[in-house]
C-alpha cells in the first residue's frame, strides 16, 4: 500500500484531518440532510402561495409558528443532552424531520402544513451536536472542526435548491417532498453508526459552576449571549432581503439571484474552513471578528454597485455570515463543565434565536421605510461586532 497521498490530494483533505471517525459521521449525515432540506425549502413559500393560495399573512403564521418551536426546543434539548445518550437525542432530532416533507406532500391547504411547519421547527440537534462534537473533537482544531462540519450544510444547499426547482417542474412537489423525506431518513441512519455520549460517564471538571442556575448568573455567560443575539439579530435582518433588494433595486431575475444565492453557500463552505484554521492559530474572538468583517465588506459592495461579476466576489464573502453560528458554538461549547455543557450552550442559542425571529420584522419595517436602510445598519453593526469580537476576550 502506498504510505503517501498525492499532494494535491493531501491539500484537498487537508481540512477534513480534523475529524474523527464519529465527526465525519456527522458531516456526512449533516450534508445528506442539508441537501433534501435545500431540494424544498427554496421553494416552500412560493409552493405555499401558488399551489395553496396561502396569503402572505398564513404564510407567515407558518413560518413563525416554525421559528418558534426551534427557539423552544433548544432549552429541552439542552436538558436531555446532559441527562441521555447524545447519540440518540440527535437521531430523534433527524426522526422529528421525517414526517414533515410527507405532510407537506399530502396537504390541501395551509392549515393541514401546521403539523409539518412545527416538525420541521424541532431543533434538537442544536445544543446536543455542539456537546457531543465539544467533546470528541481535538480542542486544539476546535473551531476550525466547527466549521468544517457547518460547511456541509453551505455544501448541501449549493445544487440543491436549483435541482429542487428542475424536479418540481418535470415531476411535482410531491415528488421532491418524498425524496427529501428519504433523504432526512437516511441522515438520522447514518448517525446512528457513531458512538454513544453520555455526559454522566465522563470525567467531570473539579472547578467552576456546578448548575445551570449558577451559569446564568456569570457575566460571562451574559455577555456571550447578548453578543450573539445581537449577531443574530443583525444577519437575520438583513438576510431575507437581499433577493428582494436585487430584484428591485438592480433588476435582477429569478436566475442570477439564485446564482448570486449558491455562490453565498460555496463562500460560506470556503470561508468557513479558512477562517476556522485562522481561529485555531490567531484565537476563536478574531475568527469571528473575520467573519463580521466580511459580511460588512459584502453588503457594502452590494450597495454600491449592480455589477453582476462584482456581485458574485461579495456573495462569496456574504457567505462568512452563515458560520455565525458555528462559531458561537465553538465560543461557548468548551465553557461549561462537561456534566452539564448542553444546558448551557442551549442558553444563548435559544435566546439567539428568539432574536432571529423578531429580526425580519424589523427588516421589513426598515426596508419599507428605504431598501438601503436595513443594510445600511447591518454594516455598522456587523463593524461594532468585529470590534467588540476582537476586543474581549470570552
Amino acid at each position: 500500500m502506498p504510505t503517501s497521498a498525492p499532494k494535491g490530494f493531501m491539500r484537498l483533505s487537508f481540512p477534513f484531518e480534523v475529524l474523527n471517525r464519529d465527526l465525519k459521521l456527522i458531516f456526512a449525515s449533516n450534508l445528506v440532510g442539508s441537501f433534501g432540506d435545500g431540494l424544498y425549502a427554496y421553494l416552500l413559500p412560493y409552493y405555499l402561495k401558488e399551489t395553496l393560495r396561502a396569503s402572505p399573512v398564513e404564510i407567515g403564521i407558518l413560518y413563525a409558528l416554525t421559528s418558534l418551536t426551534a427557539a423552544s426546543t433548544l432549552l429541552i434539548a439542552g436538558m436531555l443532552a446532559d441527562k441521555y445518550d447524545r447519540k440518540k437525542i440527535m437521531i430523534a432530532g433527524w426522526i422529528a424531520w421525517v414526517p414533515a416533507p410527507l405532510i407537506f406532500a399530502l396537504a390541501e391547504n395551509w392549515v393541514q402544513m401546521l403539523p409539518g411547519m412545527l416538525l420541521w421547527g424541532f431543533w434538537l440537534g442544536g445544543p446536543t451536536s455542539t456537546a457531543y462534537i465539544v467533546t470528541a473533537a481535538d480542542k486544539s482544531r476546535l473551531t476550525l472542526t466547527f466549521t468544517v462540519i457547518s460547511s456541509s450544510w453551505s455544501l448541501g444547499y449549493i445544487f440543491s435548491p436549483a435541482l429542487g426547482g428542475y424536479m418540481a417542474d418535470k415531476v411535482g412537489m410531491q415528488t421532491v417532498f418524498h425524496i427529501a423525506f428519504i433523504l432526512y431518513a437516511l441522515a438520522g441512519t447514518i448517525l446512528a453508526f457513531i458512538h454513544s455520549q453520555r455526559a454522566t460517564a465522563l470525567k467531570k471538571e473539579m472547578s467552576g459552576p456546578s448548575s445551570s442556575i449558577e451559569l446564568l448568573k456569570t457575566r460571562k455567560l451574559l455577555f456571550i449571549s447578548v453578543f450573539f443575539a445581537l449577531a443574530m439579530f443583525t444577519v437575520m435582518m438583513f438576510r431575507p432581503f437581499v433577493p428582494q433588494f436585487l430584484a428591485d433595486m438592480y433588476h435582477y431575475g429569478d436566475f442570477e439571484i439564485g446564482v448570486l444565492g449558491s455562490i453565498a453557500f460555496f463562500g460560506s463552505a470556503v470561508l468557513g474552513i479558512l477562517i476556522g484554521r485562522f481561529g485555531d492559530k490567531a484565537g476563536k474572538e478574531y475568527a469571528l471578528a473575520a467573519s463580521m468583517v466580511s459580511c460588512s465588506l459584502s453588503l457594502a459592495i452590494m450597495l454600491l454597485t449592480g455589477n453582476l461579476y462584482i456581485l458574485a466576489a461579495a456573495f462569496f464573502l456574504a457567505g462568512a455570515s452563515y458560520i455565525t453560528w458555528s462559531l458561537m458554538s465553538a465560543i461557548i461549547g468548551p465553557l461549561a463543565p462537561e456534566s452539564i455543557r448542553a444546558r448551557w450552550i442551549s442558553i444563548p442559542q435559544t435566546i439567539s434565536m428568539f432574536a432571529s425571529i423578531l429580526a425580519p420584522y424589523m427588516g421589513g419595517l426598515l426596508y419599507a421605510f428605504s431598501p438601503p436602510i436595513p443594510f445600511i445598519i447591518a454594516i455598522l453593526a456587523t463593524f461594532v461586532l468585529a470590534m467588540l469580537a476582537s476586543l474581549k476576550k470570552f
